[in-house]
């Protein structure tokens, strides 16, 4: 089996994780729990949901605000798979705003938090520095909650546990 073929074979699994975490969100009004303390995860007005494969390959994207999410779930209730997400990740006064690609776990956007450091420091080689470092520590942050959630979900996907958490996932669904 190639690379391509191992992708393709396994690309439910990011999906699933896209949909786990959005779950997990609404059913906790947003908050998330990891070792950082709990992050704030709100999926914002774009998805795209896809189903089936070659010729009768499908792809939905679904606009709008927080309540006309249910265009989505709704996708989701009739099999459908959530492909992609824009999500607004919230730890503390830190704002991180991103589109997550379901398949293969790529960060399609990434944009972090304003910071303190400004150009009002100056354009001396420290400030630059001190700029950069402190962007490349959002991008890691950013990098590391979703590690760290892709983990707690595989705990839970090849667990015992699963079976309970995909009944609850699916009363979630049809709520829509």
């Amino acid at each position: 089996m190639d690379l391509v073929d191992l992708i393709s074979e396994k690309r439910f699994l990011g999906q699933e994780f896209l949909t786990w975490l959005w779950f997990k969100s609404d059913m906790a009004g947003g908050a998330v729990t990891t070792t950082m303390g709990d992050i704030g995860f709100v999926f914002e007005k774009h998805m795209l949901l896809e189903m089936g494969e070659g010729e009768s390959h499908e792809k939905v994207i679904c606009q709008g605000l927080q309540a006309e999410l249910k265009e989505a779930r709704t996708g989701l209730k009739m099999g459908k798979k959530l492909e992609q997400a824009r999500i607004h990740m919230i730890q503390g006064e830190y704002e991180w705003h991103m589109t997550l690609k379901g398949s293969v776990l790529e960060f399609r956007s990434l944009k972090t938090p304003k910071t303190m450091a400004g150009s009002e420091e100056g354009d001396d080689d420290a400030a630059i520095e001190g700029r950069v470092l402190d962007k490349v520590g959002l991008l890691e942050t950013a990098y590391r909650t979703i590690d760290e959630l892709l983990m707690q979900f595989i705990r839970i996907r090849i667990s015992n546990d699963w079976p309970g958490e995909l009944t609850q996932i699916q009363k979630w669904v049809q709520q829509a």
